[in-house]
């Protein structure tokens, strides 16, 4: 029997016709086509073509779950065999040669005293499992977050959360959870900046966690970014990751990695913490460990295995095309070492960006590691502070992604107030391609000032 499934587009559509269709049935939660308002008929690699022909550089990727760009042969030829090979789709939590040449491959990247859990396919359930699991072992309730940091839009994972609009209207999150700050090389949480903020931030955290006054009691958990994604594009100092490792570890606090955006060769190195040189006692991973497919999984280190069984589960942690894909993905950033091409590639697009910024002064500060780059756009005609920082230009931020679009650039805004352009490449990108991103966003620049500032 043949069943038509509908992939290509309908007779003469345009965007227009498929946003309109979307507005009619879909809930006002949705976010990207507000922004990015197209519909996509094809993609592969850096490339997205819309339903017209139109086609755009991603540098988005999937909100960075791409991490080989789109349609790369290694993951579709392993999707490909799963369907072909009669293996089932879906699993729970039993075992398939898929899953188990897929952990073993996942465990090489860690210490060998490592496990790992598969939880429901979010980076939100990861981060949720995580807490659940810092609770169980250490008996205790409390968790400590960070201002800026971004893990997920569930119950506990917003409580974690540093940005407020998505919490104004949601009451009752989860109870217990004590916000510190997060070193900011540009807009210097203690209004330092530079080293002496660093030094201040790391002090702090120290002498918080041992401080019989604090007010907090000690925590389950700490939970953090390597590099803060949706808070701006903020990489940790190695100095402040270390103490938080040296810590956590005396008083025996579960350090839990957030890296579901950062991880898997995209700052540089597989995983970001790894540029401070310590090991954390759990790591979230999800958007790219699945090859693009819904994945989650933590590695644990099994000193803090405190689950009985089922103690967290998820109907859909036995996705066998994500695992296949997943294991491709693995294979494919180890054998063309595409974590130096992030380093390599990020570097370059951001000293083109610092060479912009001498002609843009709205070009307020570069930043990133390897191939996340964070771009904030200020107001430079008003006066800057005492750390040399000038006033963020939300109004400008978002006129450079509309420009950004217009010129065929997929990109999307990050940071306090929406300030950070942030580019999100597949790690794939080539030198060719990063050159034309730059191309793209010098004349989006330049169309954006003139349209606002003229």
């Amino acid at each position: 029997m043949s069943v038509h499934t509908p992939v290509t587009a309908a007779a003469n559509a345009t965007n227009d016709y498929y946003l309109t269709r979307q507005d009619k049935m879909e809930s006002n939660v949705r976010s990207y086509p507000r922004k990015l308002p197209l519909a996509i008929a094809q993609a592969q690699g850096c490339w997205v073509t819309d339903v017209e022909g139109n086609e755009y550089l991603d540098c988005l990727a999937g909100a960075g779950t791409l991490a080989l760009g789109h349609n790369h042969p290694a993951t579709t030829s392993a999707i490909k065999a799963v369907l072909d090979s009669g293996l089932p789709l879906h699993t729970l939590d039993i075992t398939t040669p898929i899953k188990d040449a897929f952990t073993e491959k996942l465990l090489s990247f860690f210490p060998e005293n490592f496990v790992l859990q598969f939880c429901g396919p979010t980076g939100a359930d990861g981060t949720e499992a995580a807490i659940k699991l810092a609770k169980t072992y250490t008996g205790r309730d409390n968790v400590i977050a960070f201002s800026g940091g971004y893990h997920g839009m569930t119950h506990g994972s917003l409580a974690m959360t540093g940005n407020l609009s998505a919490k104004e209207k949601v009451g009752n999150l989860m109870a217990g959870v004590q916000f510190m700050p997060y070193p900011h090389e540009y807009r210097c949480p203690l209004g330092l900046g530079g080293e002496a903020g660093v030094d201040a931030l790391t002090y702090y955290f120290e002498n918080f966690i041992e401080d019989v006054e604090s007010g907090v009691v000690k925590p389950a958990a700490v939970i953090l970014e390597a590099i803060q994604g949706e808070g701006g594009v903020v990489p940790a100092p190695k100095k402040w990751l270390q103490k938080v490792r040296e810590v956590t570890a005396k008083h025996d606090i579960v350090l839990i990695l957030d890296e579901v955006q950062a991880g898997f060769a995209r700052s540089g190195k597989m995983f970001a913490f790894e540029h401070a040189e310590i090991i954390p006692d759990v790591v979230v991973m999800s958007k790219a460990v699945g090859g693009g497919l819904p994945l989650c999984v933590l590695a644990i280190n099994k000193k803090f295995d405190a689950w009985s069984p089922a103690g967290h589960t998820g109907t859909f942690r036995g996705n066998q095309l994500a695992m296949a894909a997943g294991y491709n993905v693995l294979e494919e950033i180890t054998k063309n070492n595409l974590a130096e091409n992030s380093r390599i590639q990020g570097e370059f697009l951001r000293s083109e960006l610092n060479r912009l910024s001498e002609t843009y002064g709205c070009i307020g500060h570069v930043r990133g590691r390897g191939l996340m780059t964070g771009i904030e756009i200020v107001d430079e005609r008003q006066p800057a502070d005492h750390m040399g920082s000038y006033p963020a230009d939300s109004v400008l931020a978002a006129a450079i992604q509309k420009a950004c679009f217009d010129n065929k650039l997929l990109l999307e805004r990050g940071g306090r107030g929406g300030t950070v352009v942030r580019l999100l490449c597949p790690i794939t990108i080539t030198t060719d391609e990063c050159q034309e991103v730059i191309a793209r966003f010098t004349k989006a620049v330049s169309e954006a000032l003139q349209a606002v500032r003229a």
